[in-house]
């Protein structure tokens, strides 16, 4: 047990873990903030949380290269931090957000699912005409037997599907290797 304690106390895992767990709690303070103004907590402008993960990214990979590395970053450094630091992110934010639709207001949740009833009513002619009446009666039906326990899945994978460009390009930025082995 001690071994694999040892093992997340490298500051490769170390660091991104933590900052992941900041990322996603504010997040879910973003998500708090939009449910006390009164706009749709899960709806499209919760999209913009997204700007916190690239910031705490960019953040923990500066520190990783000035710090930890003293001046230099392998290319899969960078990326191994943004990755954990997304994910992990994204799992504080779907749990955290799951127990407030679960056990503080469900009502979130419920407005949420007529929200994706009614885009899906503004679509439906589209819909229909490119894939037929049965892609939008099973779109229908999902959307109806929708449960909270969506919310994880769905935002582990909004945000991985997210992360793959600004990962890449924060960790070609911040890169810089010790060629000295070249010469």
């Amino acid at each position: 047990m001690k071994s694999i304690l040892n093992y997340f106390k490298q500051p490769l895992l170390k660091i991104p873990l933590l900052a992941g767990l900041a990322t996603g709690i504010l997040c879910f303070v973003y998500f708090l903030g939009l449910y006390a103004l009164g706009i749709p907590a899960l709806g499209n402008i919760r999209v913009l949380d997204y700007g916190i993960h690239i910031i705490v990214m960019v953040g923990a990979v500066w520190y990783y290269r000035k710090y930890i590395g003293h001046g230099r970053l392998h290319l899969w450094e960078g990326l191994t931090i943004g990755y954990v630091i997304n994910t992990v992110a994204a799992l504080i934010t779907g749990w955290l957000i799951y127990f407030f639709v679960t056990q503080v207001d469900p009502g979130v949740f419920a407005e949420y699912i007529a929200n994706s009833k009614k885009l899906l009513l503004e679509g439906k002619k589209q819909i229909t005409d490119q894939f037929g009446p049965e892609t939008f009666a099973e779109q229908w039906r999902k959307a109806s037997t929708m449960e909270p326990s969506v919310l994880l899945p769905d935002e582990l994978t909004k945000k991985t599907a997210l992360a793959v460009i600004p990962v890449l390009i924060i960790s070609l930025i911040f890169r810089k290797q010790d060629y000295s082995v070249m010469q």
